[in-house]
């Protein structure tokens, strides 16, 4: 009796934690593809051609050891910078700053990492908060049709809350990972 109990109740179990699962390989799929675009243009005028081409390329990355995603993540063309630390017990500790906003700094709390996906509260030193979700990923830029392209790891996130930096609007932000 007391098998079948045991046995009854790692198969639910099982179907529970699998739709989590899913469910976060999902969103993981979803982000990325956030970050995934292409463009290409053809003009003529005057006998004259002009191409531009652009193919960016986002996969989510799920690692074994939650520990390889811990590093130092920056914005590149912006500054911002997140700081991520991860125990061997999975611990995660994260702080940083927006660079658009005067340096101003947070922390990351309550932090999780389910597949490739991290959600936190990002709490400002003022204590304002805005939910956090961004997904480790791979980004691929090419700027042919025959190009192998330039890979680079990172966290893309998505902005609670669209940002304005230089006339420009921002909704998610590709923190990559420094050496």
């Amino acid at each position: 009796m007391r098998t079948v109990a045991l046995i009854t109740l790692l198969a639910a179990c099982s179907a529970i934690a699998a739709p989590r699962q899913l469910s976060s390989q999902s969103r993981a799929q979803q982000i990325a593809a956030a970050f995934t675009k292409q463009k290409h243009v053809v003009a003529e005028k005057r006998g004259v051609r002009k191409e531009k081409y652009k193919d960016v390329r986002s996969e989510p990355v799920v690692k074994q050891d939650v520990t390889e995603y811990a590093g130092v993540y920056q914005v590149v063309d912006l500054g911002d910078v997140i700081r991520l630390r991860i125990g061997s017990d999975g611990r995660i500790e994260a702080d940083g700053h927006d660079a658009d906003r005067a340096s101003r700094t947070f922390t990351l709390e309550n932090a999780k990492i389910q597949g490739a996906v991290l959600t936190a509260m990002k709490v400002y030193r003022d204590g304002a908060t805005e939910p956090f979700e961004g997904v480790f990923m791979t980004r691929t830029e090419r700027e042919s049709p025959t190009d192998p392209g330039i890979t680079t790891f990172g966290l893309g996130v998505i902005l609670a809350t669209p940002r304005e930096f230089a006339g420009n609007t921002y909704e998610r932000l590709f923190y990559q990972l420094r050496p």
